[in-house]
């Protein structure tokens, strides 16, 4: 078998060293801004963790669903779903003690106070130290079930892969499989516009990436007669009369387009007997669901192709990965058109823009999608449009660390990392210090990592992995809601060859060694610049 070799040159220097020819040295100072920019990131979002334990229930431990209405209360679908995750991993990548001590402590005790129909949970008042209702509504369990594993430990899952935390998503997914017939009938609890869309579309979601996980065809089985409902006449989206395309009904989109994806490589059959309908549901929403701009409407009549609600989406990129998705596998060139377009006036007319009102959460959405779809389309607009609006966004956070109060401050967090491992390339420094900044430039034939301490600082430097491999067993990166993108990785069974001025580390690593950390030493105001070409 063919090996693949990475020349990595490490010169560890200091501040005051001769500069390096022109073209280096420009990319050099780019990773230490860049560095800058992550470690920004990295330290907001640890205070946000800070700033919220200090709110947690004295007796439970667990978070409250927000700082107002909702501060006697823990739900699934609010507190576990969008805020405590993000916490979670947070802490894994900044402060192991924390990740390993409270915040798995609250996993138990949360599993513990809060499942109600086996381990599915409902909500919990810390009043009452018991259920917020005594009636159990199983509309709202499977509501809030779908929500936690979807937004909460999927996106987990994918980053840190075997964990408790995914021990308690494969629980619930297991236990709610029991509940399908619900899948159908949301409609009947009443919840909002488009409850079925929005829980049918976050199975579609979970069940396809379980499935290529686990190997296990039970997953395929079951997001199959999902997509069947949707796809061969029985609910066709493109015929009705209320199509949310905004957050909760995109979901449906999103899940339509990862159930296609999957079938193209696991029942090309089945695919074929879903692609009429699911290119009829994306061409109407370009016909009707966008502005001038290309960026979605919040809701559209499909049936008659009026526009219900003219704002636009701050999740635009949700929708525009489904498209992205379907032109991976079917090379439908228009789709790819669509992506790009939607690019297009970001920086004109969308800088300092009102996603949602004053909140934080729709910059969080927004940024995600733009993060995302840099990832692989990488146009130079929109990276200007992202640094210049996350710094938008950061203003938004409180002195103490929260942002707005509310369960959507878990947003401002995975969005934060997800920028801040961008601008390292994926590349990060254990232990983790404020102090120690991380920041990295991908050129056209080579990647500049460059580390520097104000104290004497010692630790690894850990490569990141191909994780839609090593994690979920993926065929393809296709884009996915939430998902923590990809930038440089190290891959196992190949060999890279080190030369450094630190004479220890001049010799060839496997990737595994990669992967699990290279020794690295620094002085007080040391520079260490890695070029790997």
């Amino acid at each position: 078998m063919n090996r693949i070799y990475f020349s990595i040159l490490i010169f560890s220097v200091l501040f005051s060293c001769n500069p390096r020819p022109k073209f280096q040295q420009e990319t050099i100072n780019q990773a230490m801004v860049n560095g800058k920019q992550a470690n920004e990131g990295y330290v907001r979002s640890l205070k946000f963790v800070e700033g919220w334990l200090t709110k947690v229930d004295s007796a439970s431990g667990l978070i409250p669903t927000n700082l107002n209405k909702g501060i006697d209360i823990w739900s699934p679908e609010n507190s576990a779903a969008d805020n405590y995750p993000f916490m979670v991993l947070t802490a894994y990548l900044l402060d192991k003690g924390l990740y390993n001590g409270e915040l798995l402590e609250m996993l138990k005790t949360e599993t513990k106070l809060t499942s109600r129909v086996k381990s599915l949970p409902d909500t919990y008042s810390f009043s009452k130290r018991a259920f917020e209702s005594e009636k159990l509504e199983i509309g709202k369990v499977i509501f809030g079930t779908s929500e936690y594993i979807k937004d909460g430990l999927i996106p987990l899952n994918e980053y840190i892969g075997k964990s408790p935390w995914q021990d308690r998503m494969m629980e619930m997914l297991d236990d709610l499989s029991e509940h399908l017939v619900y899948l159908e009938n949301m409609e009947e609890f009443n919840y909002y516009h488009a409850p079925a869309e929005e829980v049918n579309g976050e199975m579609l979601q979970t069940l396809a990436r379980v499935y290529w996980m686990t190997g296990d065809k039970k997953y395929l089985d079951w997001a199959i007669q999902i997509g069947d409902y949707y796809m061969l006449g029985e609910r066709d989206l493109s015929e009705i009369e209320y199509l949310r395309i905004r957050d909760h009904g995109c979901e449906i989109i999103g899940g339509l387009s990862e159930l296609y994806v999957t079938l193209h490589f696991a029942n090309p059959e089945k695919k074929k007997q879903y692609q009429p309908a699911l290119y009829k549901l994306l061409d109407r929403v370009l016909e009707i669901g966008r502005n001038e701009d290309g960026i979605f409407y919040n809701a559209v009549n499909a049936k008659t192709g009026e526009i219900i609600d003219n704002r636009i989406v701050d999740n635009w990129g949700y929708v525009f990965d489904a498209y992205y998705s379907v032109w991976l596998v079917d090379k439908k060139e228009e789709y790819r058109e669509a992506v790009l377009n939607g690019f297009t006036n970001l920086n004109e007319k969308y800088r300092n823009y009102k996603w949602e009102g004053d909140s934080h959460d729709g910059y969080a959405d927004a940024l995600e999608s733009g993060i995302n779809l840099y990832n692989r389309e990488p146009v130079p607009e929109l990276k200007s449009w992202i640094d210049s609006e996350m710094q938008v966004m950061y203003a938004m956070q409180q002195d103490d660390g929260i942002i707005g109060g509310w369960h959507g401050d878990g947003n401002f967090a995975r969005t934060a990392i997800m920028y801040s491992l961008w601008k390292t390339q994926g590349t990060h420094v254990y232990p983790w210090r404020e102090d120690v900044i991380i920041g990295a430039e991908k050129t056209n034939d080579e990647t500049y990592i460059v580390i520097n301490a104000d104290n004497e600082w010692s630790g690894k430097l850990v490569f990141d992995a191909q994780r839609h491999k090593t994690i979920l067993n993926l065929p393809i990166d296709y884009p996915r809601i939430n998902q923590f993108p990809e930038w440089f990785t190290a891959n196992e069974g190949e060999e890279y060859s080190i030369v450094s001025s630190q004479k220890e580390l001049s010799r060839k690593y496997f990737g595994e060694q990669l992967l699990n950390g290279i020794p690295i030493q620094l002085k007080a105001g040391e520079k260490l610049i890695v070029a790997i070409q």
